[in-house]
């Protein structure tokens, strides 16, 4: 297809009046405040877009604090790499490894505690501007932990950080008090043909 200069005139015109359209939507927009953010649904990349924002935040001089809630003593890529370099971001594992690992639901609510107990502790610190609790929606869709305290103290948050909960099925009360929500939805994934999770792609 060959384009005019008709052609490109109408696109100049139409991309003028998109530019007018969008200066005056920004203008609408003037909150300012930490943001509480959900990642769900059953695809592949809800931590792995959480890390991402942590690298965002990390490249504006802001202080990052991390906290994986499940996935216990495995060695991944970020643990790894956070470990290398302390100076960029607080990364703590308290998770004990998953129900059907652990086999223990005891050991299991005493480590959900322990890890929303420091959570808390995290989101409190001035000094942290954003804070990401790994895989929290797992522990609330097992009930480990009760939902009904987590939104309350969430709800009183303070407002001056952005605060990051990843996992599947996240709880309707979470959703319900969160500003962002994105639902991860899986359309192919390798291990349903057969491949074992890779390493730098899965963790």
């Amino acid at each position: 297809m060959t384009e005019t200069p008709d052609d490109h005139a109408r696109h100049n015109a139409r991309m003028q009046r998109m530019a007018v359209a969008r200066e005056k939507m920004q203008a609408r927009r003037t909150l300012e405040r930490g943001l509480l953010i959900v990642h769900t649904g059953n695809g592949k990349g809800k931590s792995s877009s959480a890390f991402g924002m942590a690298i965002r935040s990390i490249g504006w001089g802001m202080r990052v604090a991390i906290l994986q809630y499940v996935k216990g003593r495995w060695e991944t890529g970020e643990r790894n790499f956070f470990d290398a370099h302390p100076d960029l971001a607080t990364f703590e594992v308290m998770g004990e490894g998953f129900t059907w690992e652990t086999q223990d639901r005891a050991q299991d609510i005493a480590a959900a505690r322990a890890a929303w107990e420091r959570s808390k502790e995290m989101i409190l610190d001035p000094a942290i501007d954003f804070v990401i609790l790994d895989e929290l929606n797992i522990v609330l869709r097992d009930d480990t932990l009760p939902v009904a305290e987590i939104v309350a103290f969430l709800n009183d948050r303070p407002l001056t950080k952005h605060i990051c909960i990843t996992g599947r099925n996240a709880k309707p009360e979470l959703l319900a008090i969160a500003d962002l929500v994105t639902e991860f939805g899986e359309v192919k994934h390798p291990y349903h043909a057969g491949f074992k999770a890779q390493k730098g792609v899965e963790y």
